[in-house]
């Protein structure tokens, strides 16, 4: 660690191996605390190559559990978090009304960071038991379209680092890593980023994993397509500047996204999308997000076509009842 840490300190470059090898490291306790913060204080200020974050990935996903699953194709969709928006669980929600539609999703996810409800929250204030067995999670896939990967069970690696990581209080590239070590490999992922510096790396790391993927960003810093101004959207066969009218929707009120005070709120917020009770705002941002992630499934469609299959999944019930049957397949 002694030469590493002399190398990042001059502003070289490492490889892609030695970065797996840091990880294996770390979960050998093979570092003092020190030097892992003297590491991850180095690549944040001088910034992560894409290389450098793909070793970490490969580290993180060789040291962890693994979520083999029965299913050919199926997406993941996730944001980066830490936008400082606290909005409802949009991203989280748009998941099953893709299952709803009838395509498969394999949803990674944590507790929240920065908001009140992160994924695994939402997820977890329905009763859902976290699971890493792979009998209940290929069942939940086949029986309802969907899963839930809740981080903390497969990645083990991050454990080492979690109490550096609050200590410092400030982001480290290893809050670059969650939307890419989903354990089940997803070949399809919808990523969410805050900012346009994070949509390069994030288009150049998918380029490199050679998966179908959608980075989508919102100008006014939201990490998903909030639909309060213009977003863009970049993918393997298109990058594309977007007004929510270019989509058929409305441009939505900041504060109608936000995720309320408390865990119990977001739920009911959450909940409410489903049953197609909620705000018009609340409904088709996740419209949106779910369109987009629906599109990278079946790239010949149209944005439009996408968006009408998300909104028929919502005002069906298909959705809801995706919800409901996943929430008594894994309680």
């Amino acid at each position: 660690m002694k030469s590493i840490l002399a190398r990042v300190l001059s502003q070289d470059v490492l490889t892609r191996e030695e970065t797996k090898e840091i990880i294996f490291g770390i979960t050998k306790n093979e570092y003092p605390s020190e030097q892992i913060v003297a590491l991850l204080t180095g690549l944040q200020m001088r910034g992560i190559t894409v290389d450098e974050l793909l070793g970490f990935r490969d580290g993180i996903l060789e040291t962890g559990v693994p979520a083999v699953l029965d299913t050919p194709e199926y997406i993941d969709i996730v944001g980066t978090g830490g936008d400082q928006k606290n909005t409802f669980n949009i991203s989280t929600c748009a998941c099953f009304v893709v299952a709803g539609a009838g395509y498969k999703v394999a949803k990674h996810g944590n507790y929240a960071a920065t908001s009140v409800s992160g994924a695994s929250n939402v997820i977890e204030a329905h009763g859902v038991k976290f699971t890493s067995d792979i009998d209940k999670l290929n069942r939940s896939m086949n029986e309802c379209n969907i899963v839930y990967l809740h981080a903390q069970l497969f990645a083990r690696a991050m454990k080492f680092v979690g109490p550096i990581r609050k200590a410092l209080e400030f982001p480290t590239c290893f809050n670059l890593l969650g939307p890419i070590v989903n354990p089940s490999q997803p070949k399809c992922q919808l990523l969410g980023v805050a900012n346009l510096n994070q949509m390069r790396l994030y288009n150049a790391v998918y380029q490199k994993m050679g998966i179908n993927y959608g980075i989508e960003t919102s100008i006014d810093g939201y990490d998903e397509i909030s639909l309060t101004g213009d977003f863009k959207v970049t993918t393997n066969n298109y990058e594309k500047l977007f007004k929510p009218s270019d989509i058929g929707l409305n441009i939505a009120d900041a504060k109608d996204l936000e995720g309320g005070k408390t865990k119990e709120e977001a739920a009911r917020i959450f909940d409410s999308v489903l049953e197609n009770t909620s705000k018009i705002d609340h409904k088709e941002v996740v419209i949106a997000n779910a369109a987009f992630a629906i599109q990278i499934m079946e790239p010949d469609k149209s944005i439009e076509e996408c968006v009408a299959i998300a909104k028929e999944s919502i005002e069906s019930g298909a959705a809801l009842k995706t919800l409901n049957k996943f929430i008594q397949l894994n309680s």
